[in-house]
């Protein structure tokens, strides 16, 4: 009776926890792993979509250090955004010129990233030269591959 109580109770937490999300999950094939494609548009629209509302917010936190961290938070968030937006660059490769294009958008990346970390340090200082320095990649790139318009202002 007691082996059969064990084994019930046992039945009873393993059925649980797999209909709960807590069994061990299956094995994934990396085989499988969808692709990553951009989604068709405009490089102009690709830029406005995803890079000009962070910038534009960035632009007006940074002139000052921010007093409470509801500030920091909102540089450290729209870093994060602009630094991920760096490896969506790198799925957008012109077919001319790809190895500038992947360098400027390798430096904007770690550009954002040491501005994500000195935020969350709230590391003024450092976060408004990483800052500066991502927009100097970014105004690098602009003006290799968009005849220089578009150039961003800190």
């Amino acid at each position: 009776m007691r082996l059969l109580t064990c084994f019930t109770s046992l039945t009873l937490v393993v059925g649980l926890g797999s209909l709960f999300g807590t069994a061990p999950a299956p094995a994934r094939d990396a085989d499988k792993a969808p692709a990553l494609v951009p989604v068709p548009t405009s490089m102009h629209d690709f830029m406005e979509g995803v890079f000009q509302g962070p910038y534009k917010r960035l632009k007006l936190v940074m002139i000052a250090e921010p007093k409470d961290n509801a500030g920091w938070k909102a540089i450290r968030g729209d870093a994060l955004i602009l630094a991920e937006g760096g490896n969506l660059l790198l799925l957008r490769k012109p077919e001319k010129d790809a190895d500038e294009w992947t360098k400027y958008s390798v430096a904007s990346r770690d550009a954002g990233a040491d501005m994500v970390k000195a935020a969350k340090a709230k590391d003024y200082p450092a976060s408004k030269k990483a800052y500066e320095a991502m927009l100097n990649h970014c105004n690098a790139c602009h003006k290799k591959f968009d005849n220089g318009k578009n150039q961003l202002v800190p």
